[in-house]
């Protein structure tokens, strides 16, 4: 099937046609034309006024399979995946059990050679995420485990994080860290702040992150390696990394929707908004937006973490954190568009974190493979239960009309096109 992309904006620095308007033909596959014609296709996509970028690539999906599969399991995630605007995600090893063995990497990967989505599995650095005993890391990257982490759990013992650095220098590989002092977030809802105060909610304080970010740059520095921050969200954080990048083999990552929101959204209890690291306020997402625009930030995610309803339709106390934000992802880059360029968006969700994990980053050249994303900024949709592909609704979006979707996805010889194209 021969499909051609009519006058798409390409974004990719490492093409030569980057931020220019082009014709690209796709056939078996592959990019067969790149140029001002109408090439002959047998579907053509009328693509004016929309970016076409390397395939996205999501670090740090939470997708509950196996063992958790009400929540999500790979084929509900791949399809949200799929029409959020992705071609390869990495999922976090959260699971029951975790991703520990290399029957778990063998059970996630076993089918990318023919899928739409490319899933790859980080490894957990500590078996079930306790904290307490290290996997066996070497044997899992040999297994396929792309990078090492607790996922959604801090790494909070300072010698499994010290000997993890160590250990995986052997390979060059990445200690991924979501860091938070457990003790000092201990019952904690919501930022601690004004807000916290006024509704009565335990307060998460920025100086559990602060000190978590702090006292693992330092461990860093101590015992050399990789080591990158996941889903950060407080100012001082930010400025601790942006430091200590200058000496050290640092990375971080942000949520896609924590630039976007604040902690006074929680007003009405509204359990689609409770997430870890908790909503902050307006100075931490002005901190986030100029870091991303610098540099500091080098990948955005989606921070898709999705509950089934009776998870999240409790009183606020009692709710999990998270919400699903794969296909709501391309909107908060819409939003986040208006204070930076595409090109630095977008960078941050193709070739960064390939790069981080030592993976081949695809590229926009004729007689290349097909790995490409087709997004549209300015198309209106509703995000609701005929749209919304994940088992979950955790979504403050959930039921709204937002701007920005993902019209086409194309990957190992397979594509996605959204049914109104």
């Amino acid at each position: 099937m021969k499909i051609l992309i009519q006058n798409a904006e390409i974004i990719n620095a490492n093409s030569p046609f980057h931020q220019q308007e082009k014709n690209v033909l796709i056939a078996n596959g592959r990019i067969a034309e790149i140029g001002d014609k109408n090439y002959s296709a047998d579907k053509v996509i009328a693509a004016k006024g929309m970016k076409l970028s390397v395939g996205w690539f999501d670090l740090g999906t939470f997708i509950g399979d196996p063992g958790l599969e009400h929540k999500e399991d790979l084929e509900s995630g791949a399809k949200a995946a799929a029409a959020g605007g992705f071609t390869e995600i990495a999922i976090v090893p959260n699971t029951s059990p975790s991703v520990q063995s290399k029957n778990e990497i063998t059970y996630i990967t076993r089918n990318n050679d023919s899928r739409l989505v490319k899933i790859h599995a980080l490894a957990s650095v500590t078996k079930n995420n306790k904290g307490e005993e290290l996997t066996e890391m070497i044997d899992l990257h040999e297994a396929g485990a792309v990078g090492f982490t607790d996922g959604l759990k801090p790494i909070w013992h300072t010698d499994i994080l010290l000997k993890s650095l160590q250990y995986l220098q052997k390979f060059n590989g990445i200690v991924i860290d979501h860091p938070e002092d457990t003790w000092l977030n201990l019952f904690g809802q919501m930022h601690e702040g004004i807000n916290s105060t006024m509704l009565g909610l335990k307060g998460m304080p920025r100086i559990a992150e602060d000190i978590a970010v702090s006292k693992n740059i330092k461990i860093l520095g101590y015992a050399g390696g990789r080591l990158h921050f996941a889903h950060l969200s407080s100012a001082k954080s930010i400025d601790l990394i942006r430091a200590a990048k200058k000496k050290l083999n640092l990375s971080c990552d942000i949520a896609s929707y924590q630039p976007l929101l604040d902690d006074s959204l929680l007003s009405t209890f509204d359990t689609n908004y409770k997430v870890n690291p908790p909503l902050r306020e307006k100075s931490d997402n002005e901190s986030l937006i100029k870091a991303l625009k610098d540099g500091t930030i080098d990948v955005i995610c989606s921070g898709h973490v999705p509950h089934e309803d009776e998870s999240k339709s409790l009183e606020f106390d009692l709710a999990d954190f998270g919400i699903i934000n794969l296909q709501t992802f391309g909107a908060n880059l819409t939003e986040l568009s208006k204070s930076m360029g595409w090109d630095v968006l977008l960078e941050k969700v193709t070739t960064n974190p390939r790069q981080l994990l030592g993976l081949e980053i695809p590229k926009i050249e004729m007689n290349e493979k097909a790995n490409l994303t087709l997004f549209d900024p300015n198309r209106v949709w509703m995000f609701d239960e005929k749209t919304n592909f994940s088992k979950a609704k955790n979504s403050p979006w959930y039921g709204q009309e937002i701007t920005g979707k993902a019209v086409a996805v194309f990957n190992n010889s397979k594509h996605w096109f959204d049914t109104a194209s």
